[in-house]
């Protein structure tokens, strides 16, 4: 039985012909950069989603879980019982969900309007570990304003509202809203993306839910529209069949994701957060942070602070600070 993402990836398309994914990675590549959103899915057919799964499941699994460590980080006793994935279609996000709450007890239902896509990621999930995952519900859905959600504790919508025209989007974040019970959104890490996410962020506070992450307070965004954008890395590990087909050949690329957690329960965000990668300098780590005082400024911890300085050197782009105390 599989036991990861790369596993099932690996088993399922280990006859994939090179070639042929080769040439539905480029034009599905061209599909997601460009800025007109489709009317259609973007994922057509079985060789579709087979170089769908290879070029984009790991990258997209990574962010999600990422994301979810910040949302569990303010809510570490918080357990869903209920999951949704708007426009989940192999299951990345319900992947990484299974990741973050492993006990399995949560139902998982998964909503995508690419039957194929639904076809493989009912394959992918059936031998995982997970039984949430392998007890998933794979149902084919029109995501946008004629979609109607069942309430769910936890509800992701992860590299979707870029696909969706406008009125699409505000529908999809406002029906998520009103479900769920704790909305995860995560977008492309890229000036459109984090603007995207600034107005899915905006739609949730004014629906009535609170920042979870990764923000650490629920007031407006104190980044200057055109000047900077909000977003973060996570690492993404290159099996052979991903370098494959990506045609890379380091063992590794860093996926830039833009997200917001947003629950309607009490949550703990973090006192601030890392915004950038820390510097490193002779005897001191400079730190840009976003704080709950609603300013983005630049943090020096110097040997002197001693514990604290051994913690900065450790930090990532990401981090909450300063890191909570060890248990």
């Amino acid at each position: 039985m599989n036991t990861t993402l790369p596993d099932a990836l690996a088993d399922l398309l280990d006859g994939l012909p090179q070639g042929r994914a080769a040439q539905a990675v480029e034009r599905l590549i061209a599909s997601y950069r460009g800025d007109t959103p489709t009317d259609a899915p973007v994922l057509r057919d079985r060789a579709d989603v087979a170089a769908y799964a290879a070029y984009r499941m790991p990258a997209t699994f990574e962010a999600v879980r990422s994301a979810l460590a910040a949302l569990r980080a303010a809510a570490p006793s918080w357990v869903p019982a209920t999951h949704t994935d708007i426009g989940g279609g192999t299951g990345a996000a319900s992947w990484a969900v299974a990741d973050a709450w492993p006990e399995g007890g949560h139902r998982t239902t998964v909503l995508d309007w690419a039957e194929p896509a639904l076809a493989l990621g009912r394959e992918l999930a059936a031998g995982a570990d997970s039984a949430a995952l392998r007890g998933a519900r794979w149902q084919r859905a029109r995501i946008g304003d004629a979609m109607r959600l069942e309430p769910a504790d936890l509800i992701t919508v992860s590299y979707v509202l870029k696909e969706l025209d406008e009125a699409d989007r505000t529908a999809v974040v406002g029906q998520a809203a009103a479900a769920g019970q704790a909305v995860l959104i995560v977008e492309p890490g890229t000036p459109d993306g984090y603007e995207r996410i600034i107005a899915a962020r905006d739609q949730l506070i004014g629906a009535g839910l609170r920042v979870a992450a990764p923000c650490p307070h629920s007031e407006r965004c104190p980044i200057v529209p055109g000047t900077d954008w909000c977003h973060f890395a996570a690492r993404v590990s290159r099996s052979s069949l991903h370098r494959r087909v990506k045609g890379g050949s380091l063992p590794y690329e860093d996926e830039k994701f833009s997200y917001v957690a947003a629950t309607r329960f009490p949550v703990a965000p973090a006192p601030a957060r890392v915004t950038r990668r820390p510097q490193i300098r002779k005897g001191q780590v400079l730190l840009e942070l976003c704080a709950s005082d609603e300013t983005l400024h630049r943090e020096t911890i110097s040997k002197r602070h001693g514990a604290l300085y051994r913690a900065a050197r450790d930090a990532s782009w990401g981090d909450a600070w300063p890191p909570p105390p060890a248990d």
